[in-house]
């Protein structure tokens, strides 16, 4: 996959240049506090990162794992997986929260939904969240995504029952804006 470039900042996959970076990112609690996985740690930081560093690609049987970069540095992680639903994807994304509340994530949400829907033949993105990560939700809406269910407890997270939001966006819907 080639580089996606945008005005600030461009989507590229994983280098393994980044792998400190990213265990940075995700070392941090607070940035983990909505994901499905705890911190990473020294001991199993290597293989979170091979894992995410592996996936290149979008296809029915792999998922694509892009870093967002800002002024030579990583500041996100973009990762997009087929549904099983004909041409449907999710998207999911985590910010390093340095750079919160400067539109970086709407940027690169912009750039990588573009691409989806230009060059991947994509119908129908989504993404599903914690219902508690109000910044996430908001995102989702600043883009144009529409929420379409509120899901009341039902994701066991982290020894507790969450609510999950769901938020979709059509190609049709996108190509209008």
């Amino acid at each position: 996959m080639d580089k996606i470039e945008g005005t600030r900042l461009y989507l590229r996959t994983f280098e393994p240049k980044d792998e400190d970076t990213l265990f940075q990112l995700y070392r941090q609690p607070a940035v983990c506090k909505y994901l499905l996985h705890e911190p990473w740690t020294p001991t199993n930081s290597a293989e979170a990162f091979q894992k995410k560093y592996a996936q290149k690609r979008l296809s029915h049987q792999t998922a694509l794992s892009l870093a967002v970069v800002y002024d030579h540095r990583v500041i996100g992680d973009l990762s997009v997986w087929r549904t099983g639903q004909p041409d449907c994807v999710e998207i999911g994304y985590t910010f390093d929260p340095a750079y919160s509340g400067q539109g970086f994530a709407q940027e690169a949400l912009h750039l990588l939904i573009n691409w989806l829907f230009r060059t991947q033949q994509v119908h129908r993105i989504q993404a599903t969240l914690d219902a508690r990560n109000t910044p996430s939700a908001n995102c989702c809406r600043r883009i144009g995504m529409r929420e379409e269910a509120h899901f009341i407890q039902d994701w066991w997270s982290k020894g507790q029952w969450t609510d999950s939001l769901v938020f979709g966006l059509l190609a049709a819907e996108w190509a209008q804006k």
